[in-house]
């Protein structure tokens, strides 16, 4: 019976990485996050325009639900954006992919 002790190891509790953050609603005691108030929701979404988790927001689990759903109906009365402001020129090292018309070896059988 040694071989069931073998494969177990000691837990140790997982190591935060400094203090938690407290939730901005909380500390104010807002009830009830309202969708209209755009200057309070732009700083719960990134650059991108994705909703930030709660990770990083620092919001507790009911207000990250309530900024969740009021950023939502802001997206649907066009007071915020569903996407981040388009670039003008895609760049990168992707190579551009509408441009296949320069292959002379497929499609001439």
């Amino acid at each position: 019976m040694a071989g069931k002790t073998e494969g177990r190891r000691k837990r140790t509790a997982p190591l935060t990485g400094g203090r938690r953050k407290s939730c901005f609603f909380c500390k104010s005691k807002v009830d009830e996050i309202d969708y209209k108030n755009i200057a309070e929701l732009r700083r719960y979404i990134s650059e991108k325009g994705k909703i930030r988790s709660r990770r990083i927001s620092g919001a507790c689990r009911r207000h990250q639900r309530q900024v969740a759903v009021a950023v939502k109906r802001a997206r649907e009365m066009a007071l915020l954006p569903y996407v981040a402001e388009g670039r003008e020129e895609r760049g990168g090292g992707r190579g551009d992919r509408g441009d296949r018309g320069d292959r002379g070896d497929r499609g001439e059988r």
